[in-house]
């Protein structure tokens, strides 16, 4: 998302069609009643080990919140990508969608948990 919104913040912002202005609610987004794949099939190439996993996604992460610095005070709001599910979102909507998706993740690292034996969920501890 911030390499799409890199480019995009290269060039003048495009008016965004009105019936593009409204989108499913993120509360959808962190609730786990809707499941949803993927649209994008799993590389298992992609699928490392644990702690550099950890340090991909705590890099991503600074670069976010790097970005964020970096536009404070300009308005995003006219910059905008479509997304697979929701539809059109304005960059500060994206930002809301990465933290209901880390929010939607989460319930589901916990479900996944809770149904795991009580033998192998005290391994980590």
């Amino acid at each position: 998302m911030i390499k799409g919104a890199d480019r995009l913040l290269q060039g003048p912002p495009k008016p965004r069609p009105f019936l593009k202005r409204f989108h499913i609610p993120m509360a959808l987004v962190e609730s786990r009643v809707i499941r949803r794949k993927s649209p994008i099939p799993l590389d298992p190439d992609l699928i490392g080990e644990k702690e550099a996993m950890l340090g991909q996604l705590r890099t991503v992460r600074e670069r976010t919140l790097a970005f964020i610095e970096e536009t404070r005070g300009k308005d995003l709001s006219n910059y905008h990508m479509a997304h697979p599910f929701l539809g059109t979102l304005n960059a500060y909507e994206w930002f809301q969608m990465i933290a209901s998706h880390e929010v939607r993740h989460s319930k589901q690292m916990r479900e996944i948990a809770g149904a795991l034996p009580k033998s192998v969920t005290t391994l980590e501890k």
